[in-house]
């Protein structure tokens, strides 16, 4: 597990953006956090990575937002108003789940157990004191522990 503290809202897309940079195939990524911890944020770090400039909001009542850049498809799943995991069924969420997608899912424990197993656990908190945010990165594949050697080192 990595852990470092994050300064600001600029460091949080920061982060996201060398965890973008680093993914060369499909992965998924779980985001955790309390309601504004930054969650969109670092994915906004990740669409960065990958050519996007433009806004990202929180797919809260779509549950998915696509984005497609060439090969590679990433989908950010926020799952907070989520009822009954079953719902993702009804969405077709298994489709979304291939080799070249990278999906980054907030709110996962709602998706339970309807979700694929993660690359990365990726978790923001707020500091003790301060503004700033707390980020731990946790590997949980091969696949997690190369992306999370290349964005420490």
């Amino acid at each position: 597990m990595f852990k470092t503290e994050l300064a600001d809202e600029a460091a949080t897309v920061d982060w996201g953006q060398r965890l973008g940079q680093v993914i060369k195939n499909g992965g998924v990524i779980y985001l955790q956090g309390d309601l504004g911890a930054g969650k969109t944020t670092f994915t906004r770090g990740v669409l960065r990575a990958f050519g996007h400039h433009g806004a990202v909001k929180s797919p809260t009542y779509t549950l998915v937002e696509p984005y497609h850049f060439g090969a590679i498809n990433v989908y950010h799943f926020d799952l907070y108003r989520l009822i009954d995991p079953e719902e993702l069924e009804l969405i077709g969420v298994r489709d979304y789940f291939d080799e070249q997608a990278v999906v980054l899912v907030e709110w996962p424990s709602r998706g339970e157990p309807l979700l694929p197993a993660p690359d990365l656990t990726v978790n923001l908190a707020p500091v003790v004191q301060g503004s700033g945010r707390l980020l731990s990165v946790q590997a949980h594949s091969e696949t997690g522990q190369g992306w999370l050697l290349e964005i420490t080192q």
